[in-house]
């Protein structure tokens, strides 16, 4: 299935895009041909990402933006909306995740061991500011009667991963794509949550060589990416708006496949960190 160039002329806004599952998602979306909007609260994190699309022949715009701050937020979403004058396709991708590998550990230890501020790791940016950047592309989408939004959620939504905190943020977001979709149906805008497995990034190479994850059957971030194009360009996709689904699924359903042409299992586990 050849997606080349087949989102010229789109635009695309991917979230938290420094790094991990949204840069490999950001480079896919460009690779298709649209323009692409990256946020991230640092530009020089967001530059390389840029220059890795243009060294491609891709298109990308960083935009310095605090996801924890909703003002800053709807500062982005304007911006981006004036420069480029529609929006088709948003990505949820940001997420505050552990630095060290003492900080995964804590987080992922039994509840009432840890501190509210696992709550708000997990469900602060990563769940809250999804619905929030989600409003505005909603508001903008539905003036031009169509629009993809993508939640990068996992798998923990559905099955026990480790973390309570971590399940019931991933459940609700699935939750919030379910509902979204429904409101926005009769406006051409669909909603659809994707769970990558495993994956493999900096992070999680990190947390691998601290014991604390198993990178053995992991994706590549583009898998996701690929996935996002897939149902970007998908003049059905409305079929699976509300659906939260595996990116390995998609790829069979799609017919899309890893970067060294491989078809992924499906995973049977409960996801890692995007």
């Amino acid at each position: 299935m050849s997606t080349h160039f087949a989102l010229t002329s789109q635009t695309a806004v991917v979230t938290g895009a420094t790094g991990g599952v949204a840069r490999g998602i950001a480079a896919e979306l460009a690779r298709a041909g649209a323009t692409v909007y990256l946020t991230g609260r640092s530009r020089s994190k967001l530059e390389p990402v840029v220059a890795e699309i243009a060294a491609a022949g891709g298109a990308a715009v960083p935009v310095v933006c605090d996801h924890a701050d909703d003002a800053a937020v709807a500062a982005a979403f304007d911006q981006i909306i004036h420069d480029a004058g529609r929006l088709d396709v948003l990505v949820n991708c940001v997420a505050t995740i552990p630095r060290t590998a003492e900080e995964y550990s804590a987080s992922f230890q039994s509840f009432w061991l840890s501190g509210p501020e696992v709550w708000d790791m997990w469900c602060n940016i990563g769940l809250r500011s999804h619905y929030v950047a989600s409003i505005h592309a909603a508001r903008q989408m539905v003036a031009q009667r169509s629009g993809l939004i993508v939640n990068v959620s996992s798998a923990a939504a559905a099955h026990y991963f480790h973390s309570v905190a971590y399940g019931v943020g991933k459940a609700a977001l699935d939750r919030f794509t379910a509902d979204a979709a429904i409101q926005l149906a009769e406006h051409g805008v669909a909603v659809v949550s994707i769970w990558p497995g495993a994956v493999r990034t900096d992070k999680t190479q990190a947390l691998e060589q601290a014991g604390l994850a198993s990178l053995s059957d992991a994706e590549s971030p583009e898998f996701a990416g690929r996935a996002v194009v897939a149902l970007a360009t998908d003049s059905d996709v409305q079929a699976r708006s509300g659906t939260a689904e595996f990116v390995a699924a998609l790829a069979r359903a799609y017919g899309f496949t890893e970067l060294d042409g491989s078809q992924p299992d499906l995973p049977t586990y409960g996801g890692v960190l995007p």
